[in-house]
């Protein structure tokens, strides 16, 4: 088992910027790769981000490149997301999940992934 917790969510202005942190406890032993999802009010989940397990491949949502950027400290087990320029429409709640199965990372697809944090709120103001 492996249990994820997500903090840095918080309230900021269009604009601003925002880190994101999930720390992962349990089976860590084993290479997974990691991703970040988000889901608005009445809307499907999306991916926003992943990382593999060394941490040199990254992948993004067109709607967030050149905006996030993921990274991965494996001695601390933790994984980020700092998030720049912000807009209203980045807020949801978002989620970070690791994917046990293909450690090069990459999958977009939030059913492919084993493990998931309970989330942390962005809201975005205008």
């Amino acid at each position: 088992q492996v249990q994820l917790v997500e903090s840095g969510g918080g309230l900021v202005q269009a604009g601003g910027s925002l880190r994101l942190s999930c720390a992962a406890s349990g089976r860590t032993f084993n290479g997974y790769a990691m991703g970040w999802f988000r889901q608005a009010p009445g809307k499907e989940r999306e991916f926003v981000a992943a990382i593999s397990w060394r941490g040199g491949n990254t992948y993004y949502a067109d709607s967030v490149k050149g905006r996030f950027t993921i990274s991965r400290d494996n001695a601390k087990n933790t994984v980020y997301l700092q998030m720049n320029i912000l807009k209203p429409e980045d807020t949801a709640v978002y989620y970070c999940a690791a994917d046990f199965k293909w450690i090069d990372g990459g999958q977009t697809d939030w059913l492919q992934y084993d493990y998931w944090g309970q989330g942390t709120q962005v809201t975005v103001s205008s």
